[in-house]
């Protein structure tokens, strides 16, 4: 073809698609403004003539969240409050008690006192229930209650809570807070180096890289990487903590939107520190988001082997954009793709049943990829390791028990009727687990499984059509033949829940790091990772090195 007749054609189908974008543009801006219309006219109309006198600001933060909770659960608005708080999470810093602690209701429970920070100066244990903070009932207050708790260092702040059904007080004294993203890290034998890797803040490449050259002066020479529970965090340094084990230059995800500028492909930047240490990495259904990518990438760049179970299958990418009045809105822009091209994401919530529910990636549909050396992979939902672990999975009953604070609770009970354990390790014997089966009675506990849930929405459907006196008999003996169920999962899970428990009581007298000692010493799955380390022809094998 002659260069002026190609220069010619070109240029024409060039406008037409500027003249295309520009066309839906304009489309789009029509709707959007006549949308936003629509909703300041109703916004006013509301709070002028509702009977009641509304709140704006309380009104227009529960239109907004509502209206984001029909997309994914990481696209989220965060008013002036929200804001503070996720910059605690991204940078693991803050002002306030060292404590994790959860709302209940209108109950504000102490789940964990981390050592030496305030709360556990001021002698606060697992379990405790604050029930006042200064002049505040927390029964009274139905904002988020742990706000009360943050200010400036030093502060003072006189508190009550309950203890055992006595009501205790204390005095807090704000202090500076750091939550280290790499809360524990140490030798298991001689030669192999373990790594807790607890989330992705600000720090974390820098706090592994420092755990792992400190290890390999050590005379560290195998590490094993444990990413289990670790919800994520910052992308940027999910790619720096790849790097740490892969060249400089090396591709490790690269993120696809409809939206151009959000497609982007993220390479390692810096020289590694080390390119040919043996890695282990543990995951579990808890690891998500960075944790996938960093045991993901790897796994497609054959540099690690992954053993555990099955990761949770976030394969989202969020950003923040900076709203007015301090306000910000995290949204999902596009999806990331490991080394091999594969997508992890498990939900799909483009396509959700009729109860507004996200479905799961059917593992049919999963599709095949090839790691750099020819090992086979698939996306579809979460990473699946190399080595699949039976005890890495949970149990249903387990994670009831977990999820509705069965396990917490007994330890609680546990703790204060054998105060002085100090540094011995709790066991668990048969004596005692029978005891937490008659504690799960006595206190009347709710499995809340999938299945007793809804057995109970059948009730209450037949109770709203007035059928329930009809269906009364057949409904108690489903609930008894289900109770009896659930007595039999107990004694099947035992050893689960036995550990579990275990697990929560260690921390109960020994803090984190008592558990991370445990762990070196007592898990299976860490003993597993360090087996395979040790046996170089199977890791070599399951590398096709």
């Amino acid at each position: 073809m002659y260069p002026y007749l190609k220069k010619k054609f070109v240029i024409p189908a060039v406008a037409a698609g500027f003249l295309f974008i520009g066309s839906s543009f304009k489309d789009d801006f029509f709707e959007i403004a006549k949308q936003i219309e629509i909703f300041t006219t109703l916004f006013k109309a509301v709070n002028t003539n509702y009977v009641d006198e509304t709140n704006p600001g309380d009104l227009m933060d529960k239109g907004i969240k509502s209206m984001l909770g029909s997309l994914d659960p990481y696209t989220v608005y965060f008013n002036e409050q929200d804001v503070v708080n996720f910059k605690i999470n991204n940078t693991g810093e803050y002002t306030g008690i060292g404590a994790m602690i959860a709302r209940k209701k209108d109950r504000l429970i102490v789940r964990e006192p981390y050592k030496n920070y305030p709360a556990d100066k001021a002698g606060l244990k697992a379990g405790d229930e604050i029930i006042q903070i200064g002049d505040v009932l927390i029964a009274d207050f139905k904002d988020d209650a742990s706000q009360l708790l943050k200010g400036t260092k030093n502060t003072k702040i006189k508190i009550k809570y309950l203890r055992q059904g006595k009501i205790n007080t204390t005095e807090l004294i704000l202090d500076e807070v750091d939550i280290k993203s790499v809360p524990f890290y140490g030798k298991i034998d001689d030669k192999t180096g373990y790594i807790v890797l607890a989330h992705f803040s600000r720090k974390a490449a820098t706090e592994v890289k420092d755990a792992l050259e400190k290890l390999k002066t050590e005379g560290a020479t195998q590490i094993v990487l444990d990413l289990r529970g670790n919800p994520g965090g910052l992308l940027n340094e999910a790619i720096d903590i790849c790097n740490l084990f892969v060249p400089k230059n090396e591709v490790i995800v690269t993120t696809k939107s409809r939206i151009e500028k959000h497609n982007n492909t993220y390479k390692t930047t810096k020289e590694p520190v080390d390119t040919q240490i043996p890695l282990a990495i543990l995951v579990n259904g808890r690891s998500a988001s960075a944790s996938e990518i960093v045991s993901g990438a790897l796994q497609d760049l054959d540099r690690a082997v992954v053993l555990g179970s099955r990761s949770f299958g976030k394969g989202l990418v969020q950003r923040t954009v900076e709203l007015t009045y301090g306000t910000q809105l995290k949204v999902t822009i596009s999806r990331y793709y490991t080394p091999s091209g594969r997508c992890i994401q498990a939900l799909d919530y483009t396509h959700k049943d009729k109860n507004g529910i996200a479905q799961k990636t059917d593992s049919k549909n999963f599709n095949a990829f090839k790691t750099r050396k020819g090992r086979t992979v698939y996306d579809g939902g979460g990473v699946l390791p190399d080595i699949e672990l039976e005890e890495a999975k949970m149990s249903a009953i387990t994670t009831a028990l977990m999820k509705n604070d069965g396990i917490f609770d007994y330890a609680t009970s546990y703790y204060y009727k054998n105060p002085n354990l100090g540094d011995k390790i709790p066991t668990i014997t048969d004596t005692d687990y029978t005891a937490f089966k008659h504690y799960l009675k006595a206190n009347k506990f709710t499995f809340d499984t999938e299945t007793e849930l809804a057995l109970k929405n059948t009730l209450a459907a037949a109770k709203t059509e007035e059928i329930d006196e009809t269906i009364a008999i057949e409904y108690k003996q489903l609930l008894s033949a289900l109770e009896k169920s659930e007595t039999t999962l107990l004694d099947k899970n035992q050893k689960e829940i036995k550990g579990l428990i275990q697990e929560e009581l260690i921390k109960r007298y020994q803090y984190q790091e008592g558990l991370y000692q445990f762990y070196i010493k007592n898990n299976s799955e860490i003993k597993k990772a360090v087996n395979v380390l040790n046996n170089q022809t199977e890791y070599k094998t399951i590398l096709k090195m």
